[in-house]
This record gives C-alpha cells, sequence and structure tokens, in this order.
C-alpha cells in the first residue's frame, strides 16, 4: 500500500473542531491573563478555559478506553495540538502536563492502580496532573551511575508506607490551581541513596494534597506566561506503599517512556506557534508598504524569506505526523524519531520566528504585534521537557552507540514494540 498523508474523515473532522474551539475560546486567553502581575494568578485565570477543553473531550482522550477514556491516537492529538497552540500555548500545555503525570500509571501502572487513579480523569471535572521529574539541581542526570548525585529525592518504606523528602522545581501543574496541589503528582524518586539508580530510581503517586507538600515558590517565566512552574518540597510525605509504580529500579524506563509520549506531540505545538508567527508576518507583507509604493511581499528578499518559513513549517509537520504514527503502532517503544522531532522542531521554531521578526521588521519587538511573545513562547521548546542537550540529544547518543542501532529501522516504521 502507498504512503499516505490524507487525513481519514474522522481526523480532518477533530483538525476542523480544534480549529474552531481554539478561535471560539482560547483567543479568550491573552486579554484574560494579560493584566494580572504573578505566574500564580495567570494559572488560576485559565482554570475556564481549561474546563472547556475537559468538556470538549480533549482530556478524557488521555484516558484508555478501559478505564473512561476515548484514548486518543498520538497522531490524532498532534492534530488537534497544532491548532490548540497556534492560537494559545498555556491551556494546552496545562493539558499536556496532566498527560505527562497519567504516563507512568498508563504504561507501567498495575491493574489495580489504572483503576484507582486513571477514572477521574475522563470525568467532568477540570483536575490536574503532574510529573516531578527536575530536581532543583537539574535533570540532565537523572540517571547517573554514581549514588551520589543525580535524583536525590528519597522514599523510604515505613512499614506499609512510603515516607518522600525532596525538592523538584518546573513541576508543571503541581501546585493546582488553587495552590493547593495538583490531583495528582507522580515523582520521581529514589529508594535507597547508596544504590545506583538502575536499582532505585522509581515512581511513587502521590496525591497532591497530601501533608508535607509545599509549594515554596514560582518561577515567572519568559513565555508560557500562564504555564505554572512551581517549587515544591517533599517533608515526610507519607502514601501507601501501593502507590509505587513498577518496581525500584524501573525509574529510568519509566522516565524513557514518559518523554517519549510527549516528543513528537511538543513537536506539534512548535508548528502551532510558527504558524501563529507566519499568518501574522504573511497577512503583514500581503497589506504593509513600509511607505514604499507596494506592499512589501512583492519584493523578493521578502518573498523568498516567506517561501523559507513556509517550507520549514510543512517540514516539521510531517515529520511530527510520522513520529506520531510510529509512536502509536509500537506502542511508545520508539525513542528514535521523538526525540529527533522535539530537537528538530524547538530549535527550528526559534529561526522560523526570528526569521518571522526580520519580515515585519523593529514593529515585531514591541507589543504592537504578537510575534515578540510567540518568541518568548518558542524559547523554551529546546530548553524544558528533557532539554535537547541534556536528555534528548544525550538518549539519541546512546541509541546510535547501541550495537544493534539500525539507522534505516524507524525511517521503515518498523521499530520493535
Amino acid at each position: 500500500m502507498a504512503i499516505n498523508f490524507d487525513l481519514s474523515p474522522e481526523q480532518a473532522g477533530l483538525q476542523k473542531a480544534a480549529r474552531s474551539f481554539a478561535d471560539d475560546r482560547l483567543s479568550l486567553v491573552e486579554g484574560v491573563i494579560a493584566p494580572l502581575p504573578t505566574p500564580e494568578a495567570r494559572f488560576a485565570a485559565i482554570k475556564p478555559f481549561y474546563q472547556d477543553m475537559v468538556d470538549a473531550g480533549f482530556m478524557k482522550a488521555l484516558v484508555p478506553v478501559e478505564y473512561g477514556g476515548t484514548a486518543v491516537p498520538s497522531l490524532d492529538f498532534a492534530l488537534a495540538a497544532e491548532e490548540l497552540t497556534r492560537v494559545d500555548i498555556n491551556v494546552p500545555t496545562a493539558l499536556l502536563g496532566t498527560g505527562l503525570g497519567l504516563q507512568p500509571i498508563i504504561h507501567f501502572g498495575t491493574a489495580e492502580q489504572k483503576a484507582q487513579f486513571l477514572p477521574p480523569f475522563a470525568g467532568s471535572e477540570p483536575l490536574l496532573a503532574a510529573w516531578a521529574f527536575t530536581e532543583t539541581s537539574g535533570g540532565a542526570n537523572f540517571d547517573s551511575s554514581d549514588p551520589s548525585t543525580g535524583v536525590q529525592t528519597f522514599a523510604r518504606l515505613d512499614g506499609d508506607e512510603w515516607v518522600i523528602n525532596g525538592d523538584k522545581h518546573f513541576t508543571t501543574n503541581g501546585c493546582g490551581f488553587d495552590g493547593n496541589g495538583a490531583a495528582l503528582i507522580s515523582v520521581l524518586c529514589r529508594t535507597d541513596l547508596t544504590l545506583p539508580p538502575r536499582e532505585s530510581l522509581a515512581v511513587i503517586v502521590v496525591p497532591g494534597d497530601t501533608p508535607g507538600i509545599k509549594v515554596e515558590s514560582y518561577i515567572d517565566t519568559m513565555g508560557h506566561r500562564a504555564t505554572i512552574s512551581p517549587r515544591i518540597t517533599f517533608t515526610d510525605v507519607r502514601v501507601p506503599a501501593g502507590n509505587l509504580i513498577g518496581a525500584p529500579g524501573d525509574g529510568i524506563e519509566i522516565a524513557r517512556k514518559t518523554f517519549n509520549w510527549t516528543s513528537s506531540l511538543i513537536g506539534a505545538a512548535c508548528v502551532g506557534r510558527m504558524r501563529a508567527a507566519f499568518d501574522y508576518a504573511f497577512e503583514f507583507a500581503k497589506t504593509d508598504k513600509r511607505s514604499g509604493p507596494v506592499p512589501i511581499i512583492d519584493y523578493q528578499n521578502v518573498g523568498y524569506m516567506l517561501v523559507d518559513i513556509k517550507t520549514r513549517i510543512e517540514a516539521a509537520r510531517y515529520f511530527t505526523w510520522k513520529a506520531c504514527d510510529l509512536y502509536d503502532k509500537t506502542n511508545g517503544a520508539d525513542e528514535e524519531l521523538g526525540h529527533m522531532v522535539k530537537v528538530f522542531a524547538s530549535e527550528l521554531s526559534v529561526q522560523v520566528v526570528y526569521d518571522t521578526m526580520r519580515v515585519v521588521g523593529v514593529n515585531s519587538y514591541g507589543d504592537q504585534t504578537p510575534i515578540a511573545a510567540i518568541m518568548e513562547d518558542v524559547l523554551c521548546f529546546p530548553v524544558y521537557d528533557g532539554g535537547n542537550m541534556g536528555v534528548r540529544r544525550r538518549q539519541l547518543h546512546a541509541l546510535l552507540k547501541s550495537a544493534d542501532y539500525d539507522p534505516m529501522e524507524s525511517s521503515a516504521g518498523i521499530a520493535a514494540i
């Protein structure tokens, strides 16, 4: 059968519905958050829009069918994500953060754990989940073989409870909309600080209102202005022993597979933000003369630059689709294309938005156009959610060094499940 890039009627319908939702509802987000002075106030203000996404079925799409969800494939999710992030990055990022928090349970939880933790996220409440991955000292060396380095958040078993102590930051959604904690937080920790991660790294599910969890502060980021990035401390936080996902030592694989899910979806978000910048620059070039005799699109330097920008966006989109398709076909086992998409699309987005600034000129650097704010958003993509240098390229490098690496395997779509 020939390779086919045509969307099915269902996919085209999903894309259209996401576009309409973004235009009708998410277009209002910027006006709501712009006057608010703090990240926590801006995050609280997007709760009604997040509720709208829940009502529209976007959160239910994260949950497996057997636990009340609709389990939308990664490729379909990417089609919607591009349309949503074209208009607003903040509310879709809250949804992505919830998906991150649920991924360890979806892929590694027991049937009992899935039945306990997942069904509420298929309901009508605007619940948040979080992935507490990054130590305040950094996350790149989370799997360091030296027990004295890497993850230092520690969980000790005390009878039938885990007792957790440690510090995390950039814990998207971790504070909840009201500052009292997300519905659940999947915490990457060590069960024995004398043992290397392959024997001690673990993930434990913690309800966000558990005593001992404290939001110490909020990081006020340049872009993603209503995406919350709290620093959270865990002090003698007690949860049932049954909240451990997998076994000690499984944390490395859980973290890898969790980030596999977000890789290509971030590619879709990058395409969405690039489109927003291109759409503005394109319309500007067609209508603004810059005191000259004709619209600036008539000049080759502008026209050629717009051609290059559009070409890059198309390349990023289809690379994203390919990676999502392979993720779906391998049940998340493929690592290569997803990481490559995250690196490629995130770094490309910075160049693309910069080039739209060159088209528009100095006005793009102020508040007269949306492009400066879009640039602040895309600058985040290469360094968050497993930074391109510390995590993504390192994982790709490890693949290249493996004895059984086949350079053509992912391109053929035959990665082993």
